[in-house]
């Protein structure tokens, strides 16, 4: 079986979803890797790395796709700013894997059925034990915590830890965490070694635990708990969301570094700091938005950019793993090459295991069909 490994084409994606060490695995269990030209090596992996590890280096894409069963990439679907175009170039029982964005319609989609192309989204893997291995969104995550956590002592304008000098003490920073995902507890303990206040809220309460254990304090608001399937945060009603604004107001007027992750995949990021709660907050205090590509959980944030408003710095990162290419890269590739090995039946490489529950979750698209219903529901199409 030939497993080909694409050069990112979207824009500011320069991670790759196979590094040269996990290569020889992938050989020693029966399958021929092919690398597109260049695909590692603005993540730091050379071709000579991939070669030297067995790896066939091939000039193109369309090369490429005429020689593999299976694509690895990062970004494919609707998570592809040429999604469309490369769906269309895929042959029939092809397969293709990793992160599709399959939350809504989209003409990759469609592209995808008609080609009758299998695609498995990595978004879509199960929180559960057995898939922790495969949990791509766990893994950028946590790179994004600690991003946000350096963003945010580079931009701020106080030093992060206490400091006893011959001219005074300097009081640490008080760093405020929002949203206590992997994203946000990576941000706590990072915010924590680097000598900070630290605080959280989440809107749930059985958090409380994880943040107390990291050495912060956790923010406990009057509001009912808003846990979801798979250990995110269910999208509330709006009466809700104002009734957590007024309280987070006061919250926020001491804080030096606001470091928000509420995050619900598919869904716009809800707004959790207003223009004015913005207004409120200190001058020189920054913002550092994790959720800045689904709209930004700050009502003044703009994706990409850092804007200084009323006095506040805020910063609207985009993929953030990626600013930590080579390690993004590192944690892709386990965790897409664990989840490929999982994939077949354990009689026959290259026979898909349609009685495993994660690859019952994964998959988009198989035989010009979408098998789950969960997943018909928010791209269109048809049903098996």
């Amino acid at each position: 079986m030939n497993i080909g490994i694409l050069k990112e084409r979207s824009k500011g994606e320069n991670r790759v979803s196979v590094v040269p060490n996990h290569v020889p695995a992938l050989i020693k269990l029966g399958y021929t890797v092919y690398l597109e030209k260049d695909a590692g090596t603005a993540a730091g992996y050379s071709n000579e790395q991939y070669q030297e590890r067995g790896a066939v280096i091939i000039d193109n894409l369309e090369s490429l796709i005429k020689k593999v069963d299976v694509l690895l990439t990062i970004r494919a679907g609707a998570a592809d700013n040429q999604g469309e175009s490369l769906a269309n170039q895929l042959k029939e029982k092809q397969i293709i894997i990793g992160l599709l964005e399959p939350y809504q319609p989209h003409q990759a989609f469609d592209a995808l059925l008609n080609q009758g192309v299998t695609s498995f989204s990595m978004e879509l893997i199960p929180r559960t034990t057995r898939a922790q291995s495969m949990d791509v969104l766990s893994s950028m995550a946590n790179l994004a915590g600690y991003a946000a956590a350096v963003f945010g002592a580079e931009k701020s304008t106080k030093i992060f830890p206490m400091m006893m000098t011959a001219a005074g003490t300097i009081p640490p920073a008080n760093v405020f965490v929002l949203g206590v995902g992997v994203a946000g507890l990576q941000a706590i303990a990072t915010s924590k070694r680097l000598g900070a206040v630290v605080s959280a809220y989440d809107v749930r309460s059985e958090v409380k635990e994880q943040v107390l254990s990291l050495g912060a304090k956790f923010v406990e608001f009057d509001l009912e708990s808003a846990s979801g399937e798979g250990g995110y945060a269910k999208q509330m009603d709006e009466a809700y969301y104002k009734k957590q604004r007024e309280l987070m107001k006061e919250e926020l007027s001491n804080k030096d570094v606001v470091i928000t992750t509420a995050n619900i995949p598919g869904k716009k990021a809800p707004i959790l700091i207003t223009e004015t709660m913005v207004k409120g907050m200190q001058k020189g205090s920054v913002i550092i938005d994790l959720a800045a590509e689904r709209g930004g959980n700050c009502e003044l944030t703009e994706s990409g950019k850092t804007v200084v408003k009323h006095g506040v710095t805020i910063v609207g990162l985009e993929n953030v793993a990626a600013h930590y290419v080579n390690n993004a890269s590192m944690l892709y590739s386990k965790n897409i090459t664990t989840f490929l090995n999982n994939l077949w039946d354990k009689k026959e490489l290259g026979k898909i295991n349609w009685e495993d529950d994660i690859v019952l979750a994964t998959v988009v698209t198989h035989q010009k069909e979408i098998p789950n219903e969960k997943t018909r529901s928010w791209i269109g199409g048809k049903t098996s």
